[in-house]
């Protein structure tokens, strides 16, 4: 049998995934304060069309209506995320127990619908308070206001949450809006000062992953969300797969991310080349940013393709043809085999207990026909070759134990606004009316039979 076909194992786990400044709206309701999102998209020339996430898809109002969607898609789990600011508006010190009480809200409703929450706790919106005083990651204040946070929301969710991912992407946090201003708070960093706030993340999210442990039962899970280059060997030769391996390891997320994730250091390659500007750290840092995982999650979206090579790395990035296949967002160049290789190559390079899709999806030029029906023939395929790659990781022994389809609503796509649609279910975002498109329906077809389709 093709490995990409057939079952999944028995105990796999389904999902969708979103991120709360993208879809809850109510950005000035119940005691919450801006975040750095909010000051990004109100600045003139941030966003396409000047479009903020003010109301987005109006989830905050509308979330009995999407959980029902959950349930009607046979969703075992949904990957969402608390909004920082929501909780405690300031960044730190008062708790705005309103924001609680959504979230309590939310998360009843979804245990009483069977879905297990799984609560991701940064997800590039950090409150405004704690930018204005401490520079954004840049502060090393901001570490421990971000341990202090993930200590109150573990002791508070974790009776019924039990996955908490620390921080999503750490590329969306530092690289683009400190290297180019693309993503909020976009502010430019010199060398030195890049590299302190490349450290601080990573020390951030180790000590979140202690304080959720210190503060919630034995049986709660920690894990990660990132979104590391899926090195895909050009040819399946020896060769060319033990280049990509090495790409993985030291080009797969910045060599500043994964490394010392995993194994508590810095590579030497890196710290040579920064020279001056390295990240300043202790041993017990980077024993901290080690700190064992439950579960590592890959956001996957496009390949990056490697070839051995004859030069000191041993292998080489090859660029996309100019005709490679892309999504509507130009971005995203399409190869949904990069996700076999993502989680091959972490887990032979880094051995994680489990390993999860926790993003996956594609942006595409939905249109409502007269019949009110999004026929996205072209995200259902994406899918489903999507899903025959994850299939061939399961069938050859990888821990890939579940997958998080994004997004599960059409919602506010960062600096492009409303211009991108990765959803399952198509939002009107003036009435904020849901509608499921075919891919949706594909999907709930595969859960429930749970193989591919």
């Amino acid at each position: 049998m093709n490995p990409s076909q057939g079952d999944f194992p028995p105990d796999f786990l389904w999902g969708t995934a979103t991120a709360a400044y993208q879809i809850e709206g109510a950005t000035a309701a119940d005691g919450r304060k801006p975040s750095i999102w909010d000051r990004f998209a109100e600045t003139p020339g941030k966003t396409f069309q000047g479009q903020t996430g003010r109301d987005a898809c109006d989830h905050y109002h509308r979330y009995p209506e999407d959980v029902a969607l959950m349930q009607r898609l046979g969703a075992g789990a949904y990957r969402f995320s608390v909004a920082w600011s929501r909780l405690f508006p300031d960044g730190d010190g008062r708790r705005n127990e309103a924001g609680f009480a959504f979230y309590d809200r939310l998360v009843d409703a979804l245990l009483s619908a069977g879905i297990q929450p799984w609560m991701t706790l940064y997800h590039w919106d950090l409150p405004q308070a704690l930018e204005d005083r401490f520079g954004s990651w840049a502060g090393r204040d901001t570490v421990h206001r971000f341990a202090d946070y993930a200590a109150a929301v573990a002791a508070h969710f974790s009776d019924r949450v039990k996955h908490f991912i620390t921080t999503n992407e750490f590329e969306n946090i530092v690289e683009w809006p400190h290297r180019n201003g693309s993503k909020a708070p976009g502010t430019l960093l010199p060398r030195k000062a890049l590299n302190a706030a490349r450290h601080n993340i990573l020390l951030g999210h180790g000590l979140a992953a202690q304080a959720v442990r210190a503060n919630a039962g034995a049986e709660v899970k920690v894990g990660i969300a990132e979104s590391p280059r899926a090195c895909v060997p050009i040819m399946e030769t020896e060769a060319h797969i033990a280049a990509a391996r090495r790409a993985c390891r030291l080009h797969g997320l910045h060599p500043h991310f994964l490394t010392p994730l995993f194994e508590g250091a810095y590579p030497a390659e890196f710290l040579e080349a920064e020279g001056a500007d390295a990240p300043v750290f202790t041993d017990a840092e980077m024993r901290v940013i080690a700190t064992p995982l439950d579960f590592f999650g890959i956001n996957n979206y496009s390949p990056t393709y490697i070839r051995a090579a004859d030069n000191a790395l041993g292998f080489e990035a090859l660029p996309h043809a100019p005709a490679h296949p892309a999504s509507h967002a130009g971005w995203q160049k399409l190869g949904p085999e990069a996700i076999y290789w993502a989680a091959r190559m972490i887990h032979e390079l880094w051995r994680p207990p489990a390993l999860y899709v926790t993003e996956n999806g594609m942006c595409c030029d939905d249109q409502m026909n007269r019949n009110g029906e999004i026929l996205d023939t072209d995200r259902l395929m994406y899918f489903r070759h999507s899903l025959g790659a994850v299939r061939r990781a399961t069938a050859e022994g990888i821990p890939l134990k579940g997958f998080f389809a994004w997004s599960l609503l059409d919602n506010f796509e960062w600096s492009f606004g409303y211009s991108h649609r990765f959803g399952l279910v198509h939002v009107n975002f003036e009435s904020f009316e849901r509608t499921p498109k075919l891919s949706f329906d594909y999907y709930r077809e595969v859960i429930a039979a749970n193989r591919l389709l």
